[in-house]
């Protein structure tokens, strides 16, 4: 397991990565040949971000 991200910036640097990671694949994805698995695999990882961005909150709040 990684280090603990606990700096405001370096959080947001983490964020943008991902998400731009996410941009990437999406782009690259031919809608028709595109399968329940490639979708479910997408829908993970925006799941991911969204558990990663709950996760900083919850940091910065205490």
């Amino acid at each position: 397991m990684g280090k603990s991200i606990t700096d405001k910036n370096d959080q947001l640097s983490y964020l943008k990565e991902r998400l731009t990671i996410f941009m990437e694949v999406l782009d690259h994805i031919e809608p028709e040949s595109t399968e329940l698995e490639d979708i479910d695999r997408l829908i993970g990882m925006l799941d991911d971000l969204e558990d990663k961005v709950v996760q900083f909150k919850t940091r910065s709040e205490e």
